[in-house]
């Protein structure tokens, strides 16, 4: 036998020994393109508006209160605005995280009263201004009139109304009037009863909820 014989018999089982383990590579290889070809392309990202801090209650909401981050399709929530003009401008009804995607129930309505029909705004100005701070708008109070006096009880004139804004300090001329003013959604009877125990009474408030 020759040396070229003896070459061509090693090369030959060098390729046997050797043939399996090629064809589980090209198996392999066959079926991660199939899986990849299968699953095409990943799913396009849904851009949202997010709050790019935190955000209190009752804040005018600015371009720089806001933020575009991509989010997964499937993890959306309901009433999400498609832009940020939907909400500069406009009020949050509650506090909204750093983070937070805006949607409509985060933001007070084109209106003070959307969604407290036939209801009536009604400023009402607190004695304490600490209690009002406390306040944020959506609150529901309590609103007592008490005899500066102290000659009789005081009594419930509005209860469980809503707080739908809150002015600013500033705004309410505090430095010359005393206490803190708030607007409230309520009926018209129950504005008629607030106004008459302005006039004569101390105006408390009960924070329910």
């Amino acid at each position: 036998m020759n040396r070229f014989t003896l070459i061509h018999r090693r090369v030959r089982r060098t390729v046997f020994a050797r043939r399996r383990l090629l064809a589980a590579l090209t198996a392999a290889a066959a079926v991660a393109a199939g899986l990849q070809a299968a699953a095409g392309p990943p799913a396009p990202k849904a851009v949202l508006v997010v709050a790019a801090h935190d955000i209190p209650g009752g804040t005018v909401v600015s371009a720089a209160d806001l933020a575009r981050v991509e989010f997964d399709p499937s993890s959306v929530p309901a009433g999400v605005l498609a832009s940020p003009a939907g909400a500069v401008g406009r009020t949050t009804a509650t506090p909204v995280r750093a983070g937070e995607p805006i949607t409509d129930v985060r933001l007070v309505g084109g209106s003070m009263l959307a969604g407290y029909p036939g209801m009536v705004a009604v400023p009402v100005r607190i004695g304490d201004p600490g209690a009002v701070a406390l306040l944020r708008i959506g609150d529901q109070v309590d609103v007592l009139a008490a005899d500066p006096q102290g000659e009789s009880a005081a009594v419930v004139v509005a209860a469980d109304a809503p707080v739908i804004a809150i002015p600013d300090h500033e705004e309410t001329g505090a430095a010359v009037v005393s206490g803190g003013l708030i607007v409230l959604a309520i009926t018209d009877t129950t504005a008629q009863d607030l106004a008459a125990a302005g006039v004569s009474a101390y105006l408390s408030i009960v924070i329910n909820r």
